[in-house]
């Protein structure tokens, strides 16, 4: 069994830890925040997260400094909201190229409009033949639950996915193993855009009708970037793609829609942003995007009509009608 590290203190962080803990006797695990990391120690769970959730404190190895946790560890999963990548990276002295790295972000790096792969590979030097990426519909709150759900392992070799699958797979979490990073990570960003649009217009009043016709065309905005940007062999409607775009746009547990029902219901940006606990990547990624695709130039209306309301600040209303015309 290699040593395995998790990076991050949020509830996809603590699901992690859980999953891995199912299969692993021990899990490393860098906690930024003092009094969180104490309440692991000490009492077995994050108070702030996930709180249901009791670790055996024997199985949990915190640490405090993250150079640590990166030169202790052979497989480090990275678990951070990409809004605070950078930040939570920023002290990282330790040599990463050493370990096998895994994401499990979906989002896009602000400022710099990478995704999480990308980030490692231009920041500190990590090869894609040295990372992976986890995704697919799977809320935090149902693994707490111990509720079924599935995981996508892609990497770009074959027996690297099927390690990875081997720490994750348990009675509750079943995985599916693939090779497009590029596609897994691109979806997991796209679908939040898509669950923010989604909560706009369940906030406006619009109905279960409407929704499907706007989930069915943001699937076809996905596959469109994705073929167009960066061709290969991909089926968009398995669960890494079309699954978690699903689950994210109708889920309760969805942060994002959560976030775009308060646009819908006319609150500002900085008010919904106060009143969520939770990072909504949607909001940054709909900029990411945005940027990114200035160099491609494929069409994406729902995803430009967020980009219109959530940062040059455009009626909800007349951006809506706007699009009802471009959707089939």
């Amino acid at each position: 069994m290699k040593r395995i590290g998790v990076i991050g203190g949020g509830s996809w962080a603590t699901a992690i830890v859980k999953i891995l803990l199912e299969n692993c006797p021990q899990v490393g695990w860098y906690v930024r925040n003092t009094q969180t990391r104490e309440s692991l120690r000490t009492e077995g769970l994050n108070p702030n997260y996930l709180s249901d959730v009791h670790f055996n404190t024997e199985q949990i190895c915190l640490y405090d400094d993250i150079n640590e946790l990166v030169a202790a560890s052979e497989i480090v999963f990275m678990v951070v909201p990409s809004a605070f990548l950078a930040e939570w990276l920023k002290p990282l002295t330790a040599d990463l190229t050493h370990a096998f790295v895994v994401t499990s972000i979906k989002g896009i790096v602000p400022e710099h409009h990478l995704t999480p792969s990308e980030y490692l590979k231009q920041q500190f030097g990590v090869s894609y033949s040295q990372m992976g990426v986890v995704s697919g519909p799977c809320h935090a709150e149902e693994v707490a639950l111990e509720r079924l759900s599935y995981l996508t392992v892609s990497c770009k070799e074959t027996e690297q996915a099927s390690y990875i699958s081997s720490l994750l797979r348990s009675d509750y979490i079943r995985t599916i193993e693939g090779q497009d990073i590029y596609g897994t990570e691109y979806s997991a960003i796209l679908k939040n855009i898509y669950a923010v649009a989604a909560g706009v217009c369940h906030g406006m009043g619009f109905g279960d009708n409407f929704q499907a016709v706007l989930i069915s065309n943001a699937q076809d905005e996905i596959t469109r970037f994705l073929n167009l940007s960066y061709p290969a062999e991909r089926n968009t409607n398995t669960s890494a793609y079309l699954g978690d775009l699903l689950v994210t746009c109708y889920s309760q547990f969805s942060r994002n829609r959560t976030f775009g029902t308060m646009i819908g219901k006319g609150y500002s940006v900085r008010s919904a942003q106060l009143e969520m606990k939770m990072v909504a990547e949607g909001y940054y990624a709909t900029a990411g995007l945005h940027a990114i695709n200035q160099e491609h130039g494929i069409s994406m209306p729902i995803a430009e009509t967020m980009y219109h309301i959530l940062y040059e600040g455009k009626s909800v209303q007349r951006e809506m009608r706007t699009l009802l015309t471009q959707l089939c």
